[in-house]
């Protein structure tokens, strides 16, 4: 055990955080409110406290001190001191240890207890009681970590936004059924397992868009009922790797994971929560920011400043409006892209973000900080548009450099496919690209993320077996989860053996597959969804840390599994050899890569060009788009994409040019091989509930009017 002074020196207030210089550690944290800070110092080997000290010095709000010789492994947390007001918005209780908001490691579990709450739990008076128990016993202790670690060649993939192709997957459920050698299942070191990498650079994914990984805690009352928080939107701590994904406890795991997948050209986004910690209400435990600044990190009340504004539904919200607190979010970003090298940030709950006292704004202090960044502005940024707050829905509202998840993609997808009438004009918008919803200010198609499916909701194989939720495991009588899921049984609810309706199942999934793969905009998959992964019927598994959640790889293996997952690849290898598929600009049908034939036209069976009484008929349930595309050869890549969402075959007609056209894909005959047409024939058969996908290749146009 260290010596220790008699108190701390006064260090700097530079740099948030504890940090080891070589001769010793220098504390500082923020705190506008607090009258006094102590630092806690603990035996690593029982957890109790062997000296604690007051931070000397409050320089520009911000208490800090320095310890000599102390060194990387150092275990401590904090104590504040202040007014324990709760109706003015105060709730310091030095009672309570708390943990430091950069930390970057953490020791221990947190095991609850009524001693984590800053009043007495069953009071009367509830939150204006006022606490006086020691939380230390049940509290994780903050480590003093030093992140050198030897990236060698490490190379950033940047993978162009048009050629991206997301999977969006559970470190845990991804890997948790799946033999992966000598690594671990369920942690970082499945994640880079050589056999997931193969499958993955086989579907042709370019990017790995992980659950939450940064340290989150479950609820208790989720623990009370047997069940867990098991997709992780419940962060403790914005600076630390989840520990129940570490195989070994050493955070150097996930960093050997990102560079082993950037070896294989695979990006890694994280999804990330800065909306909201894990304290929840007013009502909720004081772990960190509560006990360090209520007032400060979070939204209040005006005018009722004991409650905690909701606009997440989480119980409280980050107040990313204060200078603090947004350099905390800043910071921790930071960390992850130069300390982890991760490639880009998914932010949930993104309006929260943006959403200033006054509303929501494109020129909030998050965006403006996060775009003028050297650092992030570099990574790939998605924002979930939707939150439940005032004003909640932003899709298309985000500025430039953003990409927003699209859910008006899914369900409109999901609704044509089904058969709904007048889908046809919003399938369309969706097909190229949302520009309806997003060409504005210079940005691109890839700004919409199209998805089709994603952790929260069905699965692709449930929307096409369930008409409605089947949660009851969730413990809320079968009432959590969306009601409307845009989905269809077609005939039997759940699992069936019926041939005829699961040959209608199968047509259906893969014309939705296929509508993503063949969509301007970055498409994204949800693990699993290539061979068929179903959660029977649950469309909220927040909470099935189980097999209900994790991916059922024997399902991989069966001749249904197989024959999807090999669909998909021949989806993702047609998208990456076609640009007209994966368009980098907007099309309008303005410009002519080749004479006479505009960049995009759409089209009826009989091969005419759609009208205002197609657009409009409510039994219209067919699709022909054309689209050209200049390639790097100076040649021009036409294809002709054909969707029938009825249930009889349609006969068509190919649109011109009268080249050689190329039968590339049958959605409704996944493994036909590609056909060639005989020149001059244009009629054709568009199989119920299927799409079908032609190719030619034309000459540029010599009039100057390519694409903008």
């Amino acid at each position: 055990m260290m010596r220790f002074p008699p108190a701390l020196s006064p260090g700097t207030p530079t740099r948030l955080g504890a940090h080891w210089d070589g001769l010793g550690v220098n504390f500082a944290v923020f705190s506008a409110n607090a009258q006094q800070v102590d630092v806690c110092i603990f035996d690593p080997r029982d957890r109790r406290e062997v000296r604690r000290f007051r931070l000397p010095e409050y320089t520009s709000e911000i208490w800090h001190g320095y310890l000599p010789d102390a060194e990387p492994g150092l275990l401590y947390g904090f104590r504040a001191f202040g007014p324990y007001d709760p109706a003015s918005g105060h709730r310091f209780n030095p009672h309570k240890l708390l943990l430091d908001p950069y930390a970057r490691g953490l020791a221990g579990p947190l095991s609850w207890s009524d001693t984590q709450f800053g009043y007495r739990l069953h009071s009367p008076r509830a939150d204006l009681s006022f606490d006086r128990r020691d939380s230390a016993p049940g509290m994780p202790r903050c480590v003093v970590v030093h992140d050198a670690y030897e990236w060698e060649d490490d190379v950033l993939p940047r993978v162009p936004w048009e050629h991206t192709v997301i999977m969006e997957a559970h470190v845990k459920g991804l890997t948790m059924r799946r033999d992966m050698g000598q690594a671990r299942p369920g942690t970082f070191q499945a994640l880079c397992a050589p056999p997931l990498i193969a499958h993955l650079k086989r579907l042709g994914v370019t990017t790995i868009e992980l659950l939450p990984i940064q340290c989150f805690m479950p609820e208790r009352y989720l623990l009370e009922r047997g069940l867990t928080n098991y997709w992780g939107y419940n962060t403790l701590a914005f600076f630390v790797p989840h520990a129940g994904y570490l195989a070994n406890g050493s955070p150097h795991e996930l960093r050997a994971a990102i560079r082993r997948l950037h070896k294989a050209g695979i990006e890694v986004v994280m999804d990330v929560v800065y909306n909201h910690t894990c304290e929840g209400s007013e009502l909720g435990p004081t772990l960190c920011y509560r006990g360090l600044d209520n007032a400060t990190y979070y939204r209040l009340v005006p005018g009722n400043e004991r409650h905690l504004i909701n606009d997440t539904g989480c119980g409280n919200t980050l107040n990313l409006s204060h200078p603090r607190v947004l350099q905390m979010v800043l910071d921790s970003l930071r960390y992850w892209a130069e300390e982890f090298h991760v490639d880009g940030f998914r932010f949930d709950l993104a309006p929260v973000l943006g959403r200033e006292p006054y509303g929501f704004d494109q020129g909030a202090g998050f965006f403006d900080a996060i775009i003028q960044d050297p650092v992030l502005s570099t990574r790939k940024l998605i924002a979930e548009p939707w939150d439940p707050g005032p004003g909640g829905y932003q899709l298309g509202n985000f500025p430039p450099g953003f990409a927003e998840w699209n859910d008006r993609f899914r369900d409109t997808t999901r609704r044509f496919w089904r058969g709904d009438g007048l889908q046809q004009g919003d399938m369309a918008a969706r097909i190229a690209g949302s520009g309806d919803l997003l060409d504005s200010r210079g940005r691109r198609p890839w700004s919409s993320i199209n998805i089709l499916t994603t952790h929260d909701g069905f699965t692709l194989e449930d929307v096409v077996s369930y008409a409605t939720r089947h949660n009851d495991p969730n413990g809320e009588g079968g009432e959590d989860g969306t009601p409307e899921n845009c989905s269809a049984n077609w005939g039997v609810e759940g699992p069936t053996a019926n041939p005829a309706i699961l040959n209608v199942r199968g047509r259906v999934q893969r014309a939705m597959m296929a509508t993503l793969m063949f969509s301007h905009g970055t498409p994204m998959l949800l693990a699993g969804d290539e061979f068929g992964q179903t959660q029977h019927g649950n469309n909220n598994a927040y909470c099935q840390d189980n097999t209900t959640a994790w991916l059922d790889w024997t399902q991989a293996a069966t001749a249904a599994g197989r024959v999807m997952t090999g669909f998909v690849v021949r989806l993702a290898a047609l998208r990456a050899s076609h640009p007209s598929l994966r368009a980098a600009r907007y099309m309008h049908g303005r410009h002519r890569p080749v004479a006479d034939l505009p960049d995009i036209s759409w089209f009826c069976p009989d091969g005419s060009v759609m009208g205002a009484a197609q657009w409009g008929d409510g039994s219209f349930h067919f699709l022909g788009v054309r689209r050209a595309c200049a390639r790097d050869d100076g040649t021009v890549d036409v294809t002709y994409t054909v969707l029938n969402a009825t249930a009889e075959d349609l006969a068509a007609t190919l649109p011109l040019p009268n080249g050689k056209w190329t039968l590339l894909l049958d959605t409704t005959r996944p493994e036909q091989p590609e056909m060639t047409v005989e020149h001059g024939v244009r009629d054709m058969i568009v199989p119920a509930h299927g799409l079908l996908l032609f190719a030619t290749v034309a000459q540029a146009s010599t009039t100057g009017e390519g694409n903008a």
